[in-house]
């Protein structure tokens, strides 16, 4: 316990708040049990020792990380009994999906002490899920995303930009002081997404967490072989060249040698641990299932990584659109353009591109890379990077 005490207060008192993430003040903190969910490598541990150290209550919180040798011979209800004896009140748990029991101890630990709040997290978002079952009518959970071009503006730059409503950027509205947005913007997609994109070496750390979901996190549910999960890999460099990808799941079976029926759950475990998104058209009920028409890697990092200078622009400029918007809106395909959102529709591409494709349509926009400024339906790309 002491040295798990040590650890916290070396961690609290290294970590930088002058940089919060975008969940931070939206995340009600008066809850009792609160999760935190999301990709590997987003910042939630980041995000729970800002919170600690914002409100300056060290001496009545402990962070912990269920990845501790500590919890080979002790359990996590041990450790929160011990702590809430002693005045402790506060409770953050990372990497919960390392520990075989948290969802039970935690449900214990909770009926058990009621002054204490627990706050944890899983960086594998698939763990997670399946442990909510006993705990979904306790828990408050929250789902963290990487950076937006926004933040990654203010990290950069030090200039605090406001968040823009879809309906802002459609009317135009967006109106922020910024020498050279494009040149931001570029860096951005080739290795902004990522809070610890400063770090020298990015891109290996990138892989090594790529890696880590395909090698350790899935293969937790699915029973795979080597030979698979290095197909899998494969598949997502596929998909990052593609213009974009729309799967047809009897040759991308062959390909990796499943069955047809198996790749659905294969493609549903990538998505939520964050490594592709799946774009579906609006059909609403029983039709929808299945109804996969493209597949996108989860970021435009994940592109650059996987395929460098072969990545496909245009796929990586519907990527970014995608991931972007996901968080506050319902994103479907459309039959004429790219993208339909809320009733607008979007078709994306370079600064070239022309109105032919949306002449006939109503609440239809071209969104375009390489411009710094919009007119009527035309809207630059890094514009939707401000919306959280």
């Amino acid at each position: 316990m002491e040295q798990l005490n040590i650890i916290y207060h070396e961690l609290t008192d290294k970590v930088n708040t002058g940089f919060t993430r975008y969940l931070l003040p939206k995340i009600n903190w008066n809850a009792r049990l609160i999760a935190i969910t999301g990709p590997r490598g987003v910042g939630k541990t980041t995000l729970m020792l800002q919170k600690i150290k914002i409100e300056n209550k060290i001496d009545e919180s402990l962070y912990v990380s269920l990845d501790n040798i500590y919890f080979s011979n002790h359990t996590l209800f041990e450790l929160a009994g011990y702590f809430y004896r002693y005045g402790g009140r506060h409770l953050f748990i990372d990497e919960v999906h390392k520990y075989e029991t948290w969802s039970q101890e935690i449900k214990n630990i909770y009926d058990s002490f009621p002054d204490l709040q627990i706050v944890f997290s899983g960086s594998s978002i698939l763990d997670v899920y399946k442990g909510f079952g006993d705990l979904s009518r306790r828990v408050v959970p929250y789902h963290l995303n990487g950076l937006s071009f926004r933040e990654y503006l203010i990290f950069e730059t030090g200039q605090d930009t406001e968040v823009y409503s879809l309906d802002q950027i459609l009317s135009q509205k967006v109106k922020i002081k910024l020498e050279n947005p494009l040149i931001h913007f570029k860096k951005y997609l080739n290795h902004g997404y990522y809070p610890f994109y400063k770090d020298n070496d990015f891109m290996i750390r990138l892989t090594g967490t790529v890696n880590a979901v395909l090698e350790v996190d899935i293969p937790k549910y699915l029973d795979l072989k080597v030979s698979t999960i290095d197909k899998l890999k494969h598949l997502l460099q596929i998909i990052s060249e593609s213009v974009p990808f729309k799967p047809n799941y009897s040759k991308i079976a062959d390909l990796i040698g499943v069955s047809r029926n198996s790749l659905p759950d294969y493609l549903a475990y990538l998505e939520k641990a964050g490594l592709i998104l799946e774009l579906t058209n609006e059909t609403k009920g029983i039709r929808r299932l299945g109804k996969v028409n493209k597949v996108y890697l989860n970021n435009p990092n994940l592109a650059y990584m996987l395929s460098g200078e072969h990545a496909n622009i245009g796929n990586i400029r519907e990527t970014f659109f995608f991931n972007q918007l996901k968080l506050n809106h319902k994103v479907f395909s459309s039959e004429t353009v790219d993208f339909k959102v809320e009733g607008n529709e979007f078709e994306i591409g370079g600064k070239s591109k022309g109105n032919k494709q949306i002449s006939k349509l109503s609440n239809a926009y071209i969104v375009k890379d390489d411009i710094e400024y919009g007119f009527g339906n035309t809207i630059p790309l890094w514009h939707f990077g401000l919306l959280y």
